[in-house]
């Protein structure tokens, strides 16, 4: 082998090789990170991918799903063409069309639509990726519809809900590098955020303790954790008030704090009275002891940080009030936008903090005054209403069954994917009752299949994006790689489609550089500076959010304080104002279906179901199995690799066993997004949180039986 073959064998860039290192972002996942990539380059096509060492978010590192961004990009199953239905609807039969044929078919439609029962009578639906949603969320409003819907109606929203509901601010996050103790509720970064384990990795070093609450036995509770209480599944709002309960027994709460800035101490003190250490043992499972020990540890080394879930603690039907319990324990103790503690923060650009305002919202709102209608869900999740621009997802179903408030009869979807729903096959019969249905994807996925239309996307490497980092960053990434094949930004559909629509918009049809520098025109970097860098810029002027400035001017709730007792809640009958705790499980008999489902457990090489097909992520795990205890294991007589039935009153299904003694016994979990075992199917959509919607993916009843 010579010299030049080595090289090449090795993916040395140079122009002996012809390999070029060029940056872009890793968007497979939520954009809470985005990694920055180095993407080596020969020929035109990507031949290796690294992590970025001098990115602000990633540092070099990149988990299973960033490293598969190579064969993610080149699927076999990539859209190559739009495409129009050639046979009936769910058959997956289509014929190629060009740009022109596939626009003016869709406007002609959806505007047609429009004219016959309303704008509100066509759905605006985004899944994954989430760059483009400000340009989809406008367009919906652009075009007088309420109804722009997304996947986080089973993701993250709950979180910003119960963070609006309680202090007026979308989002807070623990500040782990000042904390003195770290209470990781739900938190399991090997498996999914992985860079979330840094700090708390350096700061655990130094000497701060570490409380893990999760169910499982993780990589998180083995490798950091002080103490690991393991409540039963759902059970976590218990927890919450029994700690609670024993530092306000003990004297161990800020009063001073507390008589300042938090709205409805008395109420909460008083209901907390009752989740005494034994009580809460007979609810949870954690033993009295263990949960005095955490109380003290607490006590004893504040400021406490929690960890903000995205998802798990609200995927259950007293999920949003079982996270108000626990983020109640930053109020009780002084800990909230305190240094240390949970400090609120203020989303730059797209669900990311960089720490400068922009005009975002007033772009995505620009129009909202032509929206005439109620959206999807409004009705039935009046808090959920209150507070997010945002349809219910989760009611969708059921307005497209009954026609109540209005029918729904068309959706434009982009990375919309039915299979992460609860009860996914009523919603894919559902979708299949529309008039016209259209998706924008990178894969012709099961929701393509049932489509009109389908437009080919882009992948991150083949287009550019704006990014905002905490820390005062901003990003405009450029193509790495040409277009593959006939497809185009979302973004740039988006644009495209505003023209064929005919909508009296001002920006959209002017295309995506227009919307985007009007979002930045308050900032000291323009568009064309960000252009004409290859790494994130760092905006000038940035400083640093000072502890106490939010509290010092007054939070944006009624009462201008933290609320343990909820004004806003307080006006809908019926509902709690204070965090109260409910049960798991209620309503289904346990002789029946005696374990509990776990539907959304994250594996480290999924997400969803986008990453199944591809080869290295797939490997990991080749086939759906179901997680199950060793207890439960011998009572049901199933030995490794068994084949099991899962079955719940909406069906069931059969996969592999895998004995585990990481496992919650009573609790099966198996992973989503396989087809060949599609878990939410065996899961209700008319089971959900009254106060977010969010769906019970962690709780779900179900008998379990060797095949």
């Amino acid at each position: 082998m010579d010299e030049k073959e080595r090289l090449l064998k090795a993916k040395i860039p140079g122009p002996e090789t012809g390999i070029e290192v060029k940056h872009t972002i890793c968007d497979i996942c939520c954009p809470s990170f985005h990694c920055g990539i180095d993407a080596y380059i020969k020929d035109g096509r990507v031949v290796k991918i690294e992590g970025t060492a001098d990115h602000p978010v990633n540092h070099g590192l990149l988990c299973p799903k960033g490293l598969s961004n190579r064969q993610y990009i080149y699927r076999d199953d990539r859209i190559r063409t739009p495409l129009r239905r050639a046979g009936r609807r769910g058959e997956g039969k289509f014929e190629p069309i060009s740009w022109a044929e596939a626009y003016r078919e869709i406007a002609q439609r959806l505007n047609a639509v429009r004219k016959e029962s309303g704008p509100e009578s066509v759905l605006f639906y985004s899944g994954y990726s989430k760059w483009y949603r400000p340009f989809l969320h406008r367009l919906a409003y652009s075009f007088g519809s309420p109804n722009f819907l997304t996947e986080s109606s089973s993701c993250m929203t709950s979180t910003f809900l119960n963070w609006w509901v309680t202090t007026g601010n979308p989002m807070c996050s623990g500040d782990v590098l000042n904390a003195g103790v770290f209470l990781g509720w739900a938190y399991n970064p090997y498996y999914s955020r992985h860079l979330a384990a840094l700090n708390v990795e350096k700061r655990k070093a130094e000497g701060m303790k570490v409380i893990i609450v999760d169910p499982r036995i993780t990589p998180a509770s083995l490798k950091l954790a002080d103490i690991h209480l393991r409540p039963r599944t759902g059970t976590d709002g218990a927890v919450a008030l029994g700690l609670a309960h024993i530092l306000i027994r003990d004297g161990k709460t800020d009063r001073a704090y507390i008589e300042k800035y938090v709205h409805g101490y008395p109420q909460f003190a008083e209901y907390v009275k009752d989740f005494t250490p034994e009580k809460v043992e007979q609810l949870t499972g954690v033993p009295a002891p263990q949960l005095e020990q955490a109380a003290a540890m607490i006590a004893g080394n504040l400021p406490l940080a929690i960890n903000e879930s995205a998802a798990p603690l609200a995927h259950h039907r007293n999920g949003f009030q079982n996270y108000r319990a626990i983020m109640a324990l930053s109020a009780i103790l002084g800990c909230f936008d305190r240094k240390g503690g949970q400090i609120p923060i203020q989303f730059s650009y797209n669900y990311l903090p960089g720490g400068f305002p922009t005009r975002e919202n007033d772009f995505i709102m620009a129009h909202y005054d032509r929206v005439k209608a109620p959206a999807v869900g409004a009705e039935r999740f009046p808090i959920w209403n209150d507070f997010i621009h945002e349809a219910q997802a989760n009611d969708l179903s059921r307005q497209i069954e009954t026609g109540s408030p209005y029918p729904i009869r068309a959706m434009l979807g982009v990375g919309m994917n039915y299979r992460i729903s609860p009860d996914d096959r009523r919603l894919k019969e559902n979708l299949m009752k529309l008039d016209f249905l259209v998706n924008i994807d990178l894969f012709l996925t099961d929701t393509c299949k049932l489509c009109d239309i389908v437009l080919p996307a882009c992948t991150s490497f083949e287009r550019g994006e704006l990014k905002s980092y905490g820390g005062g960053y901003l990003y405009y990434t450029k193509p790495v790689i040409d277009r593959l094949y006939d497809s185009r930004p979302d973004a740039e559909i988006l644009c495209d489609l505003a023209r064929a629509l005919e909508l009296e918009d001002e920006l959209l049809p002017k295309g995506p550089e227009a919307c985007l520098e009007y979002i930045l025109q308050d900032l000291p970097v323009g568009l064309e500076e960000l252009k004409a860098s290859d790494t994130p810029v760092k905006v000038p002027g940035v400083e640093a959010y000072v502890p106490g400035a939010m509290l010092d001017r007054g939070l944006a709730t009624e009462s201008g304080k933290f609320e343990l007792w909820s004004l806003s809640i307080e006006k809908h009958p019926g509902f709690d104002p204070l965090p109260t705790y409910r049960p798991p499980y209620e309503g289904r008999p346990d002789e029946d279906l005696p374990m509990v489902l776990s539907s959304s457990p994250r594996i480290p090489n999924a997400l969803h179901s986008r990453l199944h097909p591809v080869p290295w992520n797939r490997s990991l795990r080749p086939e759906p199995t179901a997680d199950l205890s060793h207890t439960d294991a011998a009572k049901l007589g199933i030995v490794q690799g068994d084949t099991i039935e899962i079955s719940s009153h909406k069906g069931a299904i059969r996969v592999k066993a895998n004995l585990t003694h990481k496992a919650e016994p009573g609790v099966i979990c198996l992973y989503h997004g396989y087809a060949e075992a599609d878990v939410n199917s065996l899961t209700d959509n008319e089971i959900l949180d009254p106060y977010s919607g969010f769906p019970t993916y962690r709780e779900t009843r179900v008998c379990v039986k060797k095949v």
